[in-house]
């Protein structure tokens, strides 16, 4: 019953995430949605290897954590450079 409730908050943070991403009024704001929503699917992702009971997906969690935190930084630089 818990992870039915927690999975369900997760698919509503990626959708409000999802919804910042689209409709962000700045570039800034766009990039901030992205990130939100890496670090959602990150928390899904650690979620699923506790209840399947699995590290891989904790070593798939970290991979995944690392290349979007190096995706925020890449958009961070681009964006400041544009201005």
């Amino acid at each position: 019953m818990i992870n039915i409730i927690v999975f369900s908050l997760i698919g509503l943070g990626v959708l409000f995430a999802l919804i910042r991403l689209i409709a962000g009024p700045s570039s800034f704001d766009r990039v901030v949605g992205l990130d939100t929503l890496n670090i959602i699917i990150t928390a899904a992702i650690v979620m699923i290897a506790l209840v399947l009971e699995s590290s891989l997906y904790l070593d798939i969690a970290l991979a995944y954590a690392i290349l979007s935190f190096l995706e925020t930084v890449v958009f961070a630089r681009f964006l400041e450079g544009k201005q």
